[in-house]
């Protein structure tokens, strides 16, 4: 668990590492500047109320009853209302790490200081964080935003359940124990909680996080699968990819160049073949544009952390206030940014699974048939090449574009819909097929480099096969592999393991753009 302080300035912008960094245990902060931020957007809100001016979700009710005025002992009563009827979540939880990623995101939101919800309110909030008290949150359920934040925010009046010290227990019971009382909620602190996009933005930084991780981890093992299949390494030539300046495909052709450095495989295998495959070959191409979505995804992601995505919002101050209904939380960008990631991961896995088929497939290998020394009585590595093409095969389905289908709903009045939350939960998913997939090629291009006893590997190659090694053995009769593949996931799930490869290679897998992505 990380257990550094993450502190949200107002002079420096979150970004999706920080979001990252608290999710998996990291204390958060507010700088004083940014409470008086938050405070001061509060002013506004109740200058608002005393002075009567009609303003959505502040003394009006929501949706389509926007019409409806209220004021008085209604504005708090409508607050935990709208909670408790927002929360329509079903089926299984989100997980702690994923939950403690929206939660982080919404303080985020509220530290831009335009939402004007009650800083008791955002301290209950950052309490449960860094108390370790996590909210349950169904998973399914949400076209955007609204349904998961109203778990979130159940919790902080004492109702729903949460997670506390690996036991789940009503809220309220939790909050006695921790010596917290149900924070008591005013005009708008309702739907401060269940608005914006906080959901998909702090789901989406985990999954960029796991991403750029996997993005490495492709590398390195397409660079094993490479080498077992005696590839044509002129393929990677720096002077032929700066012909196509793509920087992820530069990074990629030096990533593996630097991986596959000193292999006498390699050495061997020059000219057997005039050019290799495309699912060897074409790896900087196919890996790099990769590579460009995650970019561009990591740019849209931080963005949104710097954005004030509530509705409405307050400018001013308690003397000089405006107060402006717009869409700010409406999803677009983070659902296209979700789909977009989510066919760039599905590409890499896509592309390791047609690896897979030419390790194990005799007529075009060079090795034993299946990758074990005695078939015919052994299966060997068949079958894997099966889970493989059934994980791409469902990862096709869920990377289709849900932002492009549209509902209606609040009779009308929310009649364009971005469903960028169910994308990203979508994007998760293929994230987990894809490291699957990725640790079937990982057993199966080591399986291959086995057949080269005494050969030396290239520095990088022969690193990511010790790793494996040390607790996959090499297959030498039938066994139960999904067990081997489990642990091979395991092995790249180890969040340290890349930066070994990295100091060994002496440079990063993953290049920031701003440098460039240069070799």
């Amino acid at each position: 668990m990380e257990t550094a302080t993450v502190c949200l300035d107002e002079q420096v912008p979150a970004r999706y590492e920080d979001v990252v960094r608290v999710a998996h245990g990291a204390r958060l902060e507010l700088s004083p500047a940014v409470w008086r931020r938050i405070e001061a957007a509060r002013t506004i809100v109740e200058r608002i109320v005393v002075d009567g001016v009609k303003a959505y979700g502040i003394n009006t009710g929501l949706g389509a009853l926007s019409d409806v005025v209220l004021g008085g002992e209604q504005l708090g009563e409508l607050s935990r209302r709208t909670l408790k009827s927002h929360a329509c979540g079903l089926g299984a939880a989100l997980g702690e790490v994923e939950t403690r990623a929206i939660m982080c995101a919404q303080i985020v939101n509220y530290s831009r200081g335009h939402s004007g919800i009650s800083a008791h309110v955002v301290r209950q909030l950052l309490d449960f964080l860094n108390l370790g008290l996590t909210p349950v949150v169904p998973m399914q359920g949400s076209v955007g935003y609204l349904t998961h934040m109203a778990h979130v925010g159940l919790t902080l009046i004492g109702l729903g359940e949460v997670r506390l010290r690996g036991q789940t227990m009503p809220a309220g019971a939790a909050l006695a124990m921790l010596g917290l009382a149900p924070v008591a909620l005013g005009a708008k602190d309702g739907l401060s909680l269940v608005n914006g996009l906080p959901c998909m933005t702090g789901l989406l930084c985990l999954a960029l996080d796991r991403t750029k991780r996997l993005a490495c981890w492709a590398d390195v093992i397409g660079a094993m699968s490479f080498e077992a299949l005696r590839g044509q390494l002129s393929a990677f030539d720096a002077e032929a990819m700066r012909q196509k300046p793509y920087p992820g495909q530069i990074q990629v052709a030096a990533n593996l160049r630097a991986l596959l450095a000193g292999s006498d495989v390699l050495r061997s295998g020059q000219g057997i073949r005039t050019q290799d495959a495309l699912s060897l070959r074409s790896m900087p191409q196919i890996h790099g544009a990769a590579r460009e979505q995650i970019a561009h995804a990591e740019r849209q992601i931080n963005i949104e952390l710097r954005s004030a995505n509530d509705n409405p919002l307050v400018f001013g101050d308690e003397h000089n206030y405006r107060v402006i209904s717009q869409a700010n939380p409406h999803g677009e960008a983070m659902a296209m940014t979700a789909t977009t990631l989510s066919m760039a991961v599905a590409e890499l896995g896509g592309v390791a699974e047609r690896r897979v088929d030419r390790l194990v497939n005799p007529h075009v290998s060079g090795l034993p048939p299946f990758l074990i020394a005695e078939s015919g009585v052994n299966s060997g590595l068949m079958i894997v090449q099966y889970a493989a093409a059934s994980l791409v095969a469902e990862n096709k389905m869920l990377a289709q574009p849900m932002v492009l289908d549209n509902y209606i709903t609040s009779a009308l009045q929310e009649d364009h819909l971005s469903l960028g939350t169910p994308a990203t939960l979508n994007l998760l998913r293929i994230l987990g097929n894809a490291q699957k997939v990725l640790a079937i090629e990982y057993i199966t291009a080591g399986q291959g480099l086995h057949f080269y006893p005494g050969v030396q590997l290239g520095q990088g190659t022969r690193l990511a096969l010790d790793h494996l090694r040390s607790t996959v053995p090499p297959l030498l009769e039938d066994r139960i592999v999904s067990h081997d593949i489990m642990l091979a996931d395991y092995l790249i799930d180890d969040r340290g393991q890349l930066e070994v490869f990295e100091a060994a290679l002496g440079r990063r897998l993953w290049q920031p753009a701003a440098a460039g992505w240069v070799d």
